[in-house]
């Protein structure tokens, strides 16, 4: 437990650090699911409209420290795959 002021403070900030860190990782993940959704059905147009909208939240996220940046590099370009594969 935190005694002094500002390790109390310091706490108070961590608390909302870690709520604001879960919303944007909930939201990629929910992106993330939207263009999942999209290339499982096979709708090549609607998996890219999917995957324009998710990639500047992935981004977001790894400007914001909540993924690597390579990571959230790694999973556009994954998905960009998946998406192209679909056309083939």
């Amino acid at each position: 437990m935190a005694n002094t002021p500002s390790a109390k403070k310091a706490a108070r900030k961590i608390a909302r650090q870690t709520a604001t860190n879960k919303a944007r990782r909930s939201r990629v993940r929910t992106y993330l699911r939207f263009v999942e959704e999209a290339i499982a059905s096979g709708d090549q147009s609607a998996a890219n409209e999917a995957l324009k909208a998710a990639q500047p939240e992935i981004m977001r996220a790894a400007t914001k420290g909540v993924l690597h940046a390579n990571t959230a590099s790694r999973k556009i370009s994954r998905l960009n795959a998946r998406v192209k594969a679909l056309s083939a």
